[in-house]
């Protein structure tokens, strides 16, 4: 396995880390952020769509969101969706409009977001988990194949495990660090 493949695998290692960093900046502590609202997928026309896909999200106030709902037939899937995307946000329509009141964090809040920041890392670390197996499963292909050597299988494997517990480490740190800056008071 040419270091080529090797990078290859990092960079969709990095591309876990990248989007957990992104679900992470949803992870607002007491204040609204239009992030928190991207993970949120809406049952609209027959399939699961992103909220971004169905409205307009935007924060008008430190402790509101507002979706723009376009079509007023999917106002009622949009709040439906919000409240069912374990948040713990409670949305109420007024017309087209969405709104959705961000509540003061309260201790308990913040054990809700520490334990959905601890969902998102076990995301990313599963993510890296199955890019490490494609690695593995290339490594086992072309050693069957005859184009490297068990040596060569064990060591590009260890590289390969290598480069899986770093991001791991760099999951676990990124998670400790939004935990810290979640149950600051």
């Amino acid at each position: 396995m040419p270091q080529k493949e090797i990078d290859e695998l990092g960079r969709r290692m990095d591309g876990a880390l990248e989007a957990l960093r992104r679900e992470f900046a949803g992870l607002r502590t007491g204040r609204a952020s239009a992030h928190l609202l991207e993970p949120v997928v809406v049952h609209a026309y027959g399939s699961e769509m992103p909220i971004t896909q169905v409205g307009t999200i935007s924060v008008p106030e430190p402790r509101m969101i507002t979706v723009q709902v376009w079509d007023r037939s999917l106002v009622s899937a949009v709040e439906k969706a919000v409240r069912d995307a374990g948040l713990g946000l409670n949305p109420a329509s007024d017309g087209q409009l969405v709104r959705v009141p961000i509540p003061e964090l309260s201790q308990e809040r913040r054990q809700e977001l520490t334990k959905i920041a601890h969902k998102y890392a076990e995301q990313g670390r599963v993510a890296v988990r199955n890019v490490r197996r494609d690695g593995m499963d290339q490594l086992k292909k072309m050693e069957k194949d005859g184009k490297i050597s068990q040596d060569e299988h064990r060591g590009w494997s260890d590289k390969v495990q290598k480069l899986t517990d770093d991001h791991i480490k760099r999951i676990d740190d990124t998670l400790a660090q939004k935990e810290k800056e979640i149950l600051q008071v």
